[in-house]
C-alpha cells in the first residue's frame, strides 16, 4: 500500500519501519530531518513537507497530542488541503473526541476519508509491531487499511463506523491505566 506517514517520534519511528518492513511503499515526513534520513536508509521515501508526504491514497499521523494533530491536518498545506479526493487520514495519535470529530467533518468536506486508530503501546511495542490499534470509521476504508494496522500491531479492535469512538475508547483506556 502507498502510505504517506508524518510523525516519526518515539512511537511513530518504529510503526513507519514496521510497515516498510512489511512491504509498503511508505512517504515519511517529520519536522527533524535526520528522523527522515534513518528511515529513508531503510527504504523510506523522504518528505520536505507536509503536503509532499500526503500525495497517496493514504497518510497516517502519529503526533503529540490535539495542536500538533491540528498544524499538519488544517491550513494551506496541511494534509486536509493536500491530500486527493478519496484519501483515507488515519490518525494514530491520542487526540480528543472533538478533534476526531472536526476532522471527520472536515476531511468529508474535501471528499476524503478520516479514520481514528490510536494505538495502546510503549515505544519498545511499537518497534516489535506489538502495538494494540483501536480503530473507528467507515467500514470500507477501515478494511482498506487493515494491513496497515495489520503491520503495526499484535490485535486490531473495530469499535464503531464513527471516528470518534475509538479516541473515546483511548481515553477512557487512558484514564483506567491511570487510576
Amino acid at each position: 500500500m502507498d502510505v504517506g506517514f508524518i510523525g516519526l517520534g518515539n512511537m511513530g519511528a518504529g510503526m513507519a519501519a514496521n510497515l516498510i518492513e512489511a512491504g509498503h511503499d511508505v512517504t515519511v515526513y517529520n519536522r527533524s530531518p535526520a528522523k527522515v534520513n534513518a528511515l529513508a536508509r531503510h527504504g523510506a521515501r523522504p518528505a520536505r513537507s507536509v503536503a509532499e508526504a500526503c500525495r497517496g491514497p493514504v497518510v497516517m499521523t502519529m503526533l503529540a497530542d490535539d495542536d500538533a494533530v491540528a498544524g499538519v491536518a488544517f491550513g494551506d498545506d496541511g494534509i486536509i488541503a493536500s491530500a486527493p479526493r478519496g484519501a483515507v487520514h488515519i490518525s494514530s495519535s491520542t487526540i480528543s473526541v472533538a478533534l476526531a470529530q472536526r476532522l471527520t467533518d472536515a476531511h468529508a468536506d474535501a471528499g476524503q476519508v478520516f479514520v481514528s486508530a490510536p494505538v495502546f503501546g510503549r515505544p519498545e511495542a511499537a518497534a516489535a509491531a506489538k502495538l494494540f490499534v483501536v480503530t473507528a470509521g467507515p467500514q470500507g476504508a477501515v478494511t482498506d487499511v487493515l494491513p496497515l494496522f495489520e503491520a503495526i500491531g499484535q490485535r486490531v479492535f473495530v469499535v464503531s463506523d464513527r471516528p470518534e469512538a475509538a479516541n473515546l475508547v483511548k481515553l477512557s483506556g487512558n484514564f483506567l491505566i491511570g487510576s
